[in-house]
């Protein structure tokens, strides 16, 4: 830390004063604004205004969607002028402001682009050092003038390292010379989308790279609730520290997204390559190389002739690519067969004319900046071997490795036959690296060798065994790490996992080890390792770090990469993007996540309960005693009540009609409603509102530091919710005066995520309130920043009656079950009066964990625990989900387990639905038909009333059918249409309805009706597979995705809770938000995608 604060020292600027003294007064917020950022060079990310004052500055200072504000007051009554400035003119939210009183500024480290400091101020140069990430500018500003001839910039420490290209440069060895990564503690920031878009089938994550502090990804950002409607690949930059998304650029044509199970294609991932300021990337299928500006995403050049161009490198100012002269995506390619298993073998058949086979390729050499071609030469070139170096450019040409010269492109050499081949599939590759005086060459379908040739002749060195890595096909793992080629036997779970390092010149064995940790393994994932200067980064199961000169491991079961791509070490992180993985559902992290090692700072130690509790005007003082009698027809809290039944006695006559619609600014929670008064939180704009429940027009609103994403209880006159600032807060209901605000997370640390600043310990916003009691859950992950903080508090008082700390010191993975492990994540928390749970972990009311996984269970036995006591409504993947992924339900049971194998089972077992209510006997939802619940791409619906819970012959009827053929394999009794409901399903079916016409978002029982609401259902899943090309079937497919936004209306229904009849049926405008519904005695109040809140009713 010290040498780097020298050098920012040195890094001052003298500038020529940017205005006069004169100008102070005269300058407009805008224009000062614009000067503060020009004068930075900063371009999009985190801004940070400190001594903020009246806010209109740092409003400003957001001069596009690039920008995240956050600006510091002084004092509580400009924070509250400011907040409220900002709310009056729609800007709060991407700009927000928060108290600071001094000291540590409340940000983690290495995560702000441009600190903006106002006079009188004193922020520490440790301070500013610590969050400012490198290339982050420092500007202070005084009140002579609106920018003080001070600048600073933190300069890029030597310890990180970028990763230009998908194998981290043009020479193909996958190694990061960065020692600032290690094992993973905290989370750096986070962003969506939260899944790829199908386990089985092409993977939503094309390439990923880094340069220059930013983050470039080529995505499919299509529909994650039907992998038949179309995809939609984006080209997306982010700031690499923060996350932020600076811009985003469409590509219109891109490898079919149908491509089955795990078939790659393994090409893609080097299309996009990143050096310095420039991106280079085709930005179509067959579209030729661009060079983008990497800070704006504008098209600088196009090169002529490079259309079908395969693959990128860039080496020395010139662009190599690797040319065809037709496209590679298989024409109208559509599955036949329903079963991905199936289909995958079908493709990989070779009279099905798939299969990728040597044909003569271009090799084009350009003057990056120019665009001059220097030279081209045309040779047979297997794909992902093209490499090069300072001297030379390495291909294989399916026979051997050939050696051009860079410079002309001449010959100079060509091995003798290395590992040659006639086919392989989409999805391999086998892998060629230059390093030192060797080319060095891996194939792992044929010989399973690795071979060393001599950089000068081309004459081998050596050869040796490669061992199995990866799975289904990913390419070959070749590294050279601490001077050694490293390989390891990783591929299965019952490979011994040793690591062998290898002399890069003579082949000899210079260091051998299997790994020092007992777990479970895995298959490697569906990708290959890549690796740091220390550790081989493998994913045997998740993430684990092989320190190869310490010659130990650390696993990371609970994150992973994307499936064919992998992850990126670099910047001093490791970054996940998202994958379709269903193993340790309720524990592994999802999206796209930055993750970073333990901090090097030391923080004051954390400050006791009692001293983060805030009493607000209005504590001791509630008024309107009539608002503490609870009515029973109300619903005062998320989904109803505590258990989160989504039922109520309440009645409601037919037909329903709209009583009032109110707009509220920002994505919109479900609503509450108590005491006369509907509650909604707009989340973009972190702001709870009041509404009069008769007429929708606002009693009060309240904004927070931070998103509330659920909505609040409500309880004796009191308004309860936590917020991603990491606060509890208690209002008066009648007025939304302050009670109390209780500090949950254990300091004031703020990171982005997805998009917006949140505290690494976020609270969600409906809390759980029994018996005057308040429970709730600050954090993300038992995992990391010192893992979740449980809390029981006095709904009275604010007061902490219990605090415990869920996250075990010595190993929070201790208790690894196959693919289970102790529920890591958190969600909104639930009870049945007895027991406090938390997805499926069971609490007792002191916040002691009640369930623990036995590690020799077997999983499928742990699916088929649905009964008794416990019994209760949870998702693994949470009750805020919506994203409608083809892995995620909800469950009414007792547990979940997780795997390709087992995470459908317990919805085999138990009641389950991609949304759910339930009585004293039933269970209702929306899910999947059951003989559509694994391996298949058509996903129809149905709507159903089922038993809460299965008798034990059932059980034994459905595990007898499964007829487990060993403790890893694939079952091999596929569940379809055809096999019979009781082999299929435990739970007693009361009825079912097939093909509803709508896909449900939002869902209430009440009064012997059950209420659904949603998009209208306008594509035939059965139809869009059996006709895939027919017009009207492409025409469903756009219609379909336009409806899931919002844009194709919305349907109401009302079915009868006994018959499953339908009683009523009306059209909507929009859309309800994710479970945007509640119920009251003959009232049905929605909030919908378009910002409304809906009041209607029976009259």
């Amino acid at each position: 830390m010290k040498t780097i604060g020298v050098l920012c020292v040195l890094a001052f600027l003298q500038m020529p004063a940017i205005c006069s003294s004169g100008s102070t007064m005269a300058a407009e917020p805008a224009e000062i604004a614009q000067k503060i950022l020009s004068t930075s060079g900063v371009k999009g990310g985190l801004v940070v205004h400190v001594n903020c004052g009246d806010g209109q500055v740092t409003a400003s200072l957001r001069a596009s969607d690039a920008y995240l504000v956050h600006g510091l007051a002084h004092s509580t009554q400009d924070l509250e002028k400011v907040r409220q400035t900002l709310g009056k003119n729609g800007r709060y939210g991407p700009v927000s402001v928060d108290l600071w009183t001094g000291g540590t500024l409340p940000y983690i480290d290495n995560s702000v682009n441009l600190l903006v400091i106002s006079e009188p101020t004193s922020v520490s140069r440790d301070e500013q050092l610590r969050v400012l990430c490198p290339g982050g500018v420092a500007l202070f500003l005084n009140r002579q003038s609106p920018i003080e001839n001070r600048k600073w910039t933190k300069p890029r420490p030597d310890n990180i390292d970028e990763w230009t290209h998908y194998m981290h440069d043009a020479t193909n060895n996958a190694v990061a010379h960065d020692t600032a990564i290690g094992p993973l503690r905290h989370l750096q920031w986070d962003g969506g989308p939260q899944y790829s878009r199908h386990h089985e089938y092409t993977s939503s994550v094309a390439a990923m790279v880094s340069a220059q502090g930013r983050l470039f990804s080529i995505m499919d950002m299509g529909s994650r609730a039907s992998i038949q409607l179309p995809a939609k690949w984006r080209l997306r930059a982010r700031d690499a520290f923060n996350g932020i998304v600076l811009w985003e650029r469409p590509i219109e044509s891109w490898f079919n997204h149908l491509w089955p199970l795990k078939d790659g294609p393994a090409q893609p991932p080097r299309r996009l390559v990143a050096v310095g300021d420039s991106v280079y990337v085709t930005l179509g299928l067959e579209a030729p190389v661009s060079r983008l500006d990497a800070a704006t995403g504008d098209v600088l050049d196009t090169y002529a002739g490079t259309d079908f161009t395969e693959e990128i490198l860039h080496a020395d100012g010139s662009l190599i690519l690797l040319r065809g002269d037709r496209s590679m995506n298989p024409k109208d390619y559509y599955p036949k067969l329903m079963i991905c298993w199936d289909e995958k073998n079908r493709t990989m058949k070779d009279s099905e004319g798939y299969l990728l086979k040597p044909e003569t390729r271009h090799i084009i050499s350009l003057d990056a900046k120019t665009g001059k071609v220097q030279w081209k030469a045309d040779f047979p070139i297997e794909p992902l071997t093209l490499a090069a170096d300072g001297q030379n450019v390495y291909f294989h040409d399916w026979t051997g490795i050939v050696c051009l010269d860079r410079t002309t492109g001449e010959k100079r050499w060509q091995s003798e036959p290395v590992a040659p081949r006639e086919s392989m599939g989409y999805v391999y590759g086998p892998t060629l690296v230059a390093y030192g005086d060797v080319v060095l060459f891996a194939d792992g379908r044929r010989q399973r060798r690795i071979f060393a040739v001599s950089k000068k002749d081309g004459n081998l060195l050596w050869q040796a065994p490669h061992y199995p890595a990866g799975h289904a096909g990913s390419p070959e793992d070749l590294m050279v790490v601490d001077g050694l080629v490293w390989c390891g036997k990783i591929a299965g779970g019952q490979h011994s996992g040793v690591f062998t390092g290898r002399d890069p010149n003579t082949g000899e064995v210079k260091r051998e080890f299997t790994p020092d940790v007992k777990t479970y393994w895995f298959h490697h994932r569906c990708y290959r390792a890549k690796a740091t200067d220390k550790y081989i980064l493998t994913s045997r199961t998740g993430i684990e770090f092989v320190d190869v000169r310490n010659q130990n491991w650390e696993t990371h079961h609970w994150v992973r990469g994307a499936c064919t791509y992998g992850i990126v070490p670099s910047n001093g992180l490791v970054y996940a993007p998202p994958h379709p993985c269903a193993c340790y559902l309720e524990s592994k992290l999802r999206g796209v996540s930055a993750l970073a090692p333990a901090s090097q700072r030391t923080f004051s130690e954390i400050a006791p309960a009692e001293s983060r509790l805030t009493k607000g005007p209005a504590y001791s003082q509630i008024g309107n005693r009539k608002s503490l009698l609870d009515n029973p027809h109300d619903w005062p809290t998320y989904r109803g009540n505590a258990a989160r039944s989504g039922a109520t006695d309440a009645s409601v006559e037919l037909p329903l009609s709209d009583r009032w619609r109110v707009d509220l600014p920002g994505r919109l929670t479900a609503p509450v409603v108590a005491g006369g008064q509907v509650y909604v939180a707009s989340q973009d704009t972190h702001t709870v509102h009041a509404l009069n429940a008769n007429d929708g027009k606002t009693v009060w609103t309240f904004t927070v530091g931070g998103r509330v994403d659920s909505p609040p209880t409500v309880y004796r006159g009191r308004v309860i919710f936590g917020a991603a600032d990491g606060r509890v807060y208690c209002l008066r209901a009648s007025d939304g005066a302050l009670v109390w605000r209780f500090a949950a997370a254990p300091r004031d640390m703020r990171l982005v995520s997805y998009g917006r600043l949140e505290s690494v310990w976020p609270v969600h916003g409906s809390v759980l309130v029994r018996d005057g009691k308040a429970y709730c859950v600050a954090g993300r992950s038992t995992m990391l920043d010192g893992g979740l903080s449980f809390y029981c508090l006095d709904v009275a008082t604010g007061q902490v009656l219990i605090e415990r700390t869920l996250y075990d010191q010595k190993n929070p993975q201790q208790d690894v079950q196959t693919l289970n492990m102790p529920v890591a994540s958190t969600d909104i928390l639930s009870s049945d009066g007895s027991m406090i749970y938390m997805l499926s972990q069971a609490f007792d009311t002191q916040g002691n964990r009640l369930q623990t996984l036995d590690p020799a269970a077997d999983p499928l036995e742990r699916a088929t625990m649905q009964i008794g006591e416990g019994a209760h409504l949870f998702s693994p993947t949470g009750f805020l989900d919506d994203d409608a992924w083809h892995r995620s339900y909800w469950v009414y049971g007792k547990a979940f387990s997780s795997g390709c194998n087992w995470w459908f089972r317990a919805g085999r077992y138990a009641p389950a639905g991609r949304m759910m209510v339930f009585d004293g006997e039933r269970v209702y939802g929306f899910g999947r038909e059951p003989g559509l619940f694994v391996w298949t791409h058509v996903l129809e619906n149905h709507l159903f009333c089922a038993a809460k819970q299965a008798d034990e012959e059932a059980i034994a009827s459905v595990k007898q059918w499964s007829n487990k053929v060993g403790r890893d394999a694939v079952f091999n009794r596929q569940v379809t249409r055809q096999t019979p409901t009781k082999q299929r399903l435990a739970p007693n079916l009361h009825w079912s309805v097939t093909h509803p016409p709508l896909h449900v978002r939002a869902m209430a029982l009440a009064g012997g009706k059950l209420l659904v609401a949603g998009p209208p259902d306008v594509l035939d899943e059965d139809e869009a597979y059996n006709r895939p090309f027919a017009g009207d079937v492409k025409a469903a497919k756009v219609q379909q995705d336009a409806a899931y936004k919002g844009d194709g209306g919305a349907v109401l229904m009302a079915l009868s809770a006994d018959e499953g009849e339908a009683v009523f049926q009306v059209d909507l405008p929009a859309p309800p938000v994710w479970d945007g519904m509640a119920v009251t005695e003959n009232r049905v109040y929605m909030t919908t995608v378009d910002g409304k809140v809906v009041c209607m009713d029976g009259r």
